[in-house]
Formats: structure tokens, sequence, C-alpha cells
């Protein structure tokens, strides 16, 4: 049982930048269920694309792992076997909690945690890699050098999984969808100050693409083949095939 997120649920009087701290990764599977819709999903179809896609002695990479969702879900869903999958966060907090999740179960396959920048990993010998709402907090600068970085670590019929909060050009339609968004978390107990104040502390944080840049990128990258697998609101998960 996760514990519950009540962070930022009482006035802060100087709001900094958001951090993944132990305090974060304390709370996070209850923030990320509450915050982020379709999130279940997303982690569940993961694990099952894995069983077409990844093959026997290739790696695995979970790109900005947190506390390990992905990567529980790829070793408990792959057929394959002599695999090796490769979680990488740079948040000593969340690889700390992410270890000891990965410690506490039993795999026929190799598990890394590794903190590190994802920026200054190799990807190597790779079936599927994994960029789970990760991608947003880089600097936008430094996103495409990565996604070439992946597409060139992938083997023949590699995917890339990429998701992503995303905005709309249409500022009609980008406030009305984010509006849903804020409406979703106020039905899932998230007080306006909380909400306020999280999405304060993302501001120089986080940088949203559109799903057309996402798409663009992608295709600079050398991938062939790109799409949207799973959109809800402001949030979606794209395939990228090699």
């Amino acid at each position: 049982m996760s514990n519950r997120d009540t962070l930022y649920s009482t006035p802060i009087e100087k709001i900094g930048d958001w951090v993944f701290d132990e305090k974060i990764a304390k709370v996070f599977p209850d923030m990320i269920q509450r915050s982020i819709p379709g999130y279940s999903i997303i982690i569940s179809m993961i694990g099952t694309l894995s069983k077409s896609f990844v093959t026997s002695n290739s790696n695995i990479y979970d790109l900005g792992c947190s506390l390990g969702a992905v990567t529980l879900s790829v070793c408990y869903n792959i057929i394959a076997s002599n695999c090796t999958i490769i979680a990488v966060d740079k948040s000593s907090d969340m690889i700390k909690n992410c270890q000891s999740h990965i410690d506490s179960i039993k795999s026929k396959n190799t598990i890394i945690v590794m903190e590190a920048d994802i920026l200054d990993v190799n990807i190597e010998n790779a079936s599927m890699v994994v960029l789970n709402f990760t991608l947003q907090f880089l600097k936008p600068s430094t996103r495409l050098k990565l996604i070439k970085k992946i597409w060139q670590g992938l083997n023949p019929c590699g995917i890339l999984i990429l998701s992503e909060k995303i905005n709309f050009k249409d500022n009609k339609i980008n406030e009305l969808i984010s509006n849903m968004h804020y409406n979703f978390k106020i039905a899932n107990d998230y007080s306006t100050l909380q909400i306020h104040q999280k999405n304060k502390m993302l501001e120089n944080v986080m940088f949203t693409d559109s799903i057309k840049t996402h798409k663009n990128r992608l295709k600079q990258a050398g991938f062939s083949h790109v799409e949207v697998w799973f959109q809800c609101f402001n949030f979606c998960s794209l395939i990228a095939l090699k």
C-alpha cells in the first residue's frame, strides 16, 4: 500500500523548483495514479509489448525509471531469455527505493539499477527502450541527441516507447484539455492549492512538446514507423519502430 500524497496541501512561503527527492519517492505511486490519467494502462501495455518485441540475449532500457514500475512490468511479462533490464535514474532517492523494489522479487533475467544521467548512458544491443514521462524533464536542446542515441543503440525491429505530457498549438484546445486534466485531479481529491503549488514548482523543470514535435523528432532521428497508441487529455504514449 503506497503512502497517500498530501504534499503541498498547506501554503508554501517560498515555492522552489520540483525535485525528485525522498518525500516525493515515498508518495510517488499514489501521486502518479491521481495525476496521470491512464498511467496503469500504459504500464500494463508496456509489459504486453515486451512479449512481442524483447528478444533473447538483448538489453531493455528503462530511462528515468523512478521507482521501477516499467522495469517490473517488463520483468513480469517478457518471454525471451537471457535478457538484461537496465533501469536508470539520476535521483538517488528514486534509485534507492527502486532497488528495494527490485530486491523483493525473483527474476529469471538480470536487472541492473543504475544511478546516472540518462544522457550519459550508452544504449547498445537494445530490443526495447522506454522513456516513460522522462523526456519532458530534459532540456529541449538535448532531446534530439538522446533520441538519436536510442535509435542507434536499438537492434533492427526494436521499439521505443515514449510517454509524455503534451501541449496543443491551438490555444482554445490547450486550455480546454488542461482544464479537463485539472478536473481529473480535483476528482482524485487534490485541492486547488496542491495543484497550483505543484504546477508552480514544475514551471522551470518540465517543458512539454506537441505530438507533432515528438513525431518529427522521432522521424528525424531515424524512426520510420511512429504513432500515438494511447492518449487521455494532455497525456499520450507513442511507439517508434526501427
